[in-house]
């Protein structure tokens, strides 16, 4: 099945919230800048960001600047917007974040047609404006 260009959901449809062990996250991303939580003490990276860290129960938590590119961990094409039902090809992705191993992040993927999108495919972050002047990472076919 031909389904087209892959596109992100419309921003003014996305809202997230926050919280303490989030927000270091969203903040960075307003500037455009792509990082991940990482343990102050054992170095575990881990994604989403958690209060305490499952490998060694250190509360430290560092946000070291990624270089911004991924690979393709997993993918599901969708043909409906979500909120509005209408017809709307995105492509949810899992990508392994380079320069944080372990670490995974939920995004879309555009920059290609759904029919390309593969795993192993390696992606760059672009930038979502969404609610409340937040901004989301998403990624494009590098």
């Amino acid at each position: 099945m031909a389904y087209g260009p892959a596109r992100v959901l419309p921003g003014e449809q996305i809202r997230i919230t926050t919280n303490p062990d989030t927000e270091p996250f969203w903040q960075a991303a307003k500037e455009h800048k792509l990082t991940a939580c990482q343990c102050g003490e054992c170095g575990r990276f881990r994604m989403p960001p958690t209060a305490v860290c499952p490998d060694c129960g250190s509360r430290e938590k560092n946000w070291p600047a990624l270089p911004g590119t991924a690979t393709v961990f997993s993918y599901v094409v969708c043909n409906k917007n979500p909120k509005t039902g209408e017809d709307y090809v995105y492509v949810p992705v899992v990508v392994d974040l380079d320069g944080a191993p372990g670490a995974r992040l939920n995004a879309n993927v555009t920059g290609c047609d759904a029919e390309e999108v593969r795993i192993g495919m390696k992606v760059a972050v672009e930038w979502t404006p969404i609610q409340d002047d937040w901004v989301l990472p998403n990624f494009r076919k590098a």
